[in-house]
């Protein structure tokens, strides 16, 4: 049997993330899944039934044409996954739907610094690996609004662990949800090349990712 198929898509019309190449290469060594990156909106012009998950990873900006965002809609609607990785949160701002899906939008980050993740839920695959208290540098994202009310929370930031968090005490970080017949996992780390090799960081996604794509 052949392993699920994932459409890891990087586009970016805003900024790009040097860790793109890493992530995608982090992605591939996971095993288990077959990786199809992209950066074509095309691909969002074809069937995309074959894929298990869509995963965006650091997009930015507007990726998708009228007819892509259609197909991702229906593909997540009728079952398939989807995945967010860090910047997929500063994407398609215009698209009300993609805002529903992810959860929450980036609104802003402080400079890069370590800090401290609290992990609120080990029940999930991408989390039960981790310790209750997660220590990594990252950029730690700021939304635009709670996304709490709508997802099951995974990890929260304890923003006094670093400077210039503007969120408080209820501070999200990572996600999942249910859209349609579809799931949905969002993490918003993973902004630096060297957090792609922490087992930690590679065991999380490929928690949230097979959780997504339902295997």
């Amino acid at each position: 049997m052949s392993d699920p198929a994932l459409l890891v898509y990087t586009r970016t019309t805003d900024y790009r993330h040097d860790s793109i190449p890493a992530g995608v290469a982090a992605l591939r060594a996971l095993g288990g899944f077959d990786v199809h990156a992209h950066e074509d909106p095309a691909v969002f012009e074809e069937p995309l039934d074959r894929y298990a998950a869509v995963v965006f990873l650091s997009t930015s900006g507007d990726v998708l044409t009228p007819a892509g965002r259609e197909r991702l809609a229906a593909h997540v609607e009728a079952g398939g996954g989807f995945v967010g990785v860090h910047a997929a949160a500063c994407t398609e701002y215009d698209w009300p739907y993609y805002g529903e899906l992810l959860g929450a939008r980036f609104d802003r980050h402080p400079p890069l610094q370590p800090g401290r993740a609290v992990v609120e839920d080990h029940g999930h695959p991408a989390t039960r690996h981790l310790p209750a208290v997660w220590e990594l540098t990252d950029e730690w994202y700021d939304f635009r609004t709670n996304p709490r009310p709508a997802v099951r929370v995974l990890v929260s930031a304890d923003e006094s662990s670093y400077d210039g968090g503007t969120m408080g005490a209820d501070h999200p970080l990572a996600w999942c949800r249910e859209q349609g017949a579809g799931r949905v996992f969002y993490t918003s780390l993973g902004h630096t090349s060297e957090i792609y090799d922490d087992p930690d960081f590679r065991a999380h996604l490929r928690g949230g990712i097979s959780w997504a794509a339902a295997r």
